[in-house]
């Protein structure tokens, strides 16, 4: 590391639960949903990858199913309030996107 390079911190506060679930990304800019699929999720973050470009700073929902590890040992619909922080060019067409998640809500059950 060059003396100019700073080390990079780790400044997530939660734990990081690797998880590929389906999540779609509902923006307010008015692009309408995009879907999406996560590498990681956090009570406080999460990253994914999508085909579609989106904004640093632009605020975001987020509707997923959390994994049991985050929830009370049972998979959960969220709609989570989040903010995008960073968007990474991937391979071709897909970016990885993290997004901090600012608030949470538990969906209700649908009863079948």
């Amino acid at each position: 590391m060059a003396k100019s390079e700073k080390p990079k911190v780790d400044r997530r506060a939660g734990r990081r639960i690797e998880a590929q679930v389906p999540v779609d990304v509902r923006t307010t800019a008015g692009r309408g949903q995009v879907q999406a699929r996560t590498r990681d999720v956090s009570a406080n973050g999460v990253f994914l990858y999508t085909d579609s470009r989106l904004a640093e700073g632009a605020n975001v929902e987020l509707v997923l199913i959390l994994p049991p590890e985050l929830t009370a040992g049972e998979k959960c619909w969220v709609c989570c309030h989040a903010r995008i922080l960073r968007v990474e060019q991937g391979a071709g067409t897909n970016f990885g996107v993290a997004a901090e998640i600012r608030r949470m809500d538990v969906l209700p059950e649908i009863p079948e």
